[in-house]
Formats: C-alpha cells, sequence, structure tokens
C-alpha cells in the first residue's frame, strides 16, 4: 500500500525515495519530532516509501503529541512494522526504552498568530521541548541529531546580497513576535553547548519558508492563502504591500537537504536550506501565482494589526548545503503547481 491517498503527494514521495541519501540510514532507527507537522510527516512518510521502493530496514519512531492527528496522517502506514508512533509531549522528559541511531527535531510552534498571542508559551516549548530532546541524545549516545532551525534567526537585513550562516541582523528583541526567532537562537546555542559539553553530535538546519503537497487545510500562511485562492478561482487579497522578500524551498527538497545534513554535515555546524533561485516578494510572487491561474491581485491596507512578521527582506545563501552534494530541483512555478493540484485532489478526497 502506497503512503498517501493523495496522488500528488504520493507522487512526490516516490520522486524523494529516489535519493540516494536514505542510503546513510540504512539499518538504522529515526526518532522524529513533530511527526504530524509539515516537514515531520513528510520525513516520515519519505522514510517509509524509501523503504517499500529501496528495500531499506529504516525504522521510524515518529513522536507525536496528537495521537488522533497521528492516525489521520499516517492512517495508511500504521500497520506497517518499521513505523512506531510515541505519543509524548516534548516539554516533558522523552521516555523510550528502546536505541535511537539518530534524532530529527522538527517540533516547534509555526503559527505567526501564536508568536504574538502565546509568545511566552512559544519560546518555553522551543527551549524546554529542545532540552529535553538534547538530554535524551546524551543518554542514548545517539549517532547524530539534527535541529530544524529558521531563516527568522538571521533577524533583518539592509544589504541585498545573499546571507550566509555567520551572518546576522538586526532583531528587536523587546517585541513579543521576537519570541519565535530569539526561541531558535537560544536553541541554537542549546545545541552548540551539548555538542560542546557532552559531545552530542549535533547539526542545524536553518530553512526558509518551505511549502508543497502535505499542507492542512487550515494552514493559514501568505503561499496557501494565495494556493487556496488559485483554486477558488478567488482575487488574492494582500494586506500589506507585500515587500517581504525571501527564497523559498520545496518540501520534498527540504526533506532531502535535512537528511543531507544529517549524514553528510558537520558536527557543531549550521546550513541554510533554500532554493537560491527563488528570491522573491510577496507582491511578485501574488502576481505569479495570479497570473498562472486567471485571477487578480488586490490590496486592501488598513491599520489593524494582523500578526504580521514586520517586512524583511532576506534571501538565504545555501552555498555550504550544496557543497555537501545536495541540490534544489523544484522551481518557484512548479512549487505552486503541485500545490495548487494537491489541494484540488485534495477537495475530491
Amino acid at each position: 500500500m502506497f503512503e498517501v491517498e493523495n496522488r500528488v503527494r504520493q507522487n512526490d514521495l516516490n520522486e524523494l525515495a529516489q535519493d540516494d541519501i536514505f542510503e546513510g540510514l540504512n539499518n538504522s532507527t529515526v526518532l522524529v519530532t513533530g511527526a504530524t507537522g509539515l516537514i515531520g510527516s513528510e520525513i516520515v512518510l519519505g522514510i517509509l516509501a524509501a523503504n517499500r521502493i529501496r528495500n531499506l530496514n529504516i525504522k521510524v519512531v515518529a513522536l507525536v503529541r496528537n495521537y488522533k492527528k497521528a492516525q489521520e496522517i499516517f492512517k495508511n502506514v500504521l500497520i506497517r512494522k518499521e513505523l512506531e508512533i510515541l505519543v509524548q509531549d516534548i516539554n516533558n522528559e522523552i521516555s523510550y526504552e528502546e536505541d535511537v541511531d539518530y534524532i530529527i527535531h522538527c517540533a516547534s510552534n509555526t503559527s505567526s498568530k501564536d508568536f504574538v498571542e502565546k509568545p511566552v508559551e512559544t519560546i518555553s516549548t522551543i527551549y524546554n521541548g529542545t532540552n529535553n530532546i538534547l538530554k535524551f541524545a546524551k543518554d542514548k549516545k545517539v549517532r547524530s541529531v539534527l535541529y530544524l532551525s529558521s531563516l527568522e534567526v538571521y533577524g533583518n537585513f539592509e544589504k541585498d546580497s545573499l546571507v550566509k550562516e555567520d551572518e546576522y541582523g538586526y532583531l528587536n528583541i523587546l517585541n513579543p513576535r521576537s519570541s519565535y526567532s530569539q526561541g531558535k537562537r537560544l536553541a541554537e546555542t542549546l545545541c552548540i553547548s551539548y555538542c560542546k559539553e557532552f559531545d552530542v553530535d549535533i547539526k542545524i538546519a536553518r530553512l526558509t519558508q518551505t511549502f508543497g503537497a502535505g499542507i492542512s487545510k487550515d494552514d493559514n500562511r501568505v503561499f496557501a492563502q494565495f494556493a487556496k485562492a488559485a483554486v477558488k478561482k478567488e482575487n488574492i487579497i494582500l494586506h500589506t504591500k507585500g515587500d517581504t522578500i525571501r527564497n523559498y524551498c520545496y518540501l520534498t527538497d527540504a526533506v532531502s537537504a535535512i537528511l543531507t545534513i544529517l549524514i553528510k554535515g558537520k558536527s557543531s555546524n549550521s546550513y541554510n536550506v533554500a532554493n537560491t533561485d527563488t528570491c522573491i516578494s510577496i507582491k511578485n510572487m501574488a502576481e505569479l501565482v495570479a497570473k498562472d491561474n486567471n485571477i487578480s491581485v488586490e490590496f486592501q491596507i488598513d491599520d489593524r494589526d494582523r500578526g504580521y512578521n514586520p517586512t524583511i527582506k532576506i534571501c538565504l545563501d545555501s552555498s555550504k548545503l550544496y557543497a555537501l552534494g545536495w541540490q534544489a530541483k523544484i522551481g518557484i512555478e512548479e512549487m505552486f503547481f503541485r500545490l495548487i493540484s494537491y489541494l484540488k485532489r485534495l477537495d475530491n478526497e
């Protein structure tokens, strides 16, 4: 049986499973936290697809907080012997008796609304969850840990060139919205501290905004809003000038990058994960989607506080990751074509 019912996402998983990077996980056990999230679930399903297609012996322990959600996402693969669902809250000490070889720590709040309305919970979950995972990794003597960080650790820049891993811009630490960005910065330092003091092998992946087939119906991030508008043949509504500029990464490319960093990356190093050819403003991205789907872009700008991140202009330099042998395969137009196709099928399932 295939991993999912949606044909677009399954095609993505089949394509992902062809990546030779999965061979590096052969005969190992991988713990994935935040396994019901967009990236976490794609990692789990991608490994299972690789097991099916490449006949690898990889066990996946999917750490989740909500078992019902896990049942829905993994309903096609729950009977697979190489998948184990572990129901725990990362805010508590991690309990698991068997050995673990690798950990991919994806669990984190990703809701911009919560960053503003629940900043204490946002920053405390990032820190406490990461600390519990690192304690677990130390005790289990795992081979390596991959921490999933974000481009938001960089803050804002005035420069136009691509941002490398050792460059940092301005971040207003007195803005509660910075709870996520500051939390990620703190967690990265905690990771490096465990590496230094306890010799825990750890790598950090700093992802730009990532999307693809697999987003939930209630995802309200800007790319999801644009894609939903295209599906419904409704005009795209912008509540800002759309001046924010960043680059993007397709979901399967991001998973391939994460595994590449985990297996080939250097311990205590961070790696940017982005398709460097997709640096684009929100406004231009809206216009691209609108043009390809015969709809229009409308501006409805007012003074309401919608919890949006301040305007930023940052595109990540992924040359350090490319040096490991990774390459992005999916461009921005293809990203949206696949996402829109996925959502159309989702509505009919």
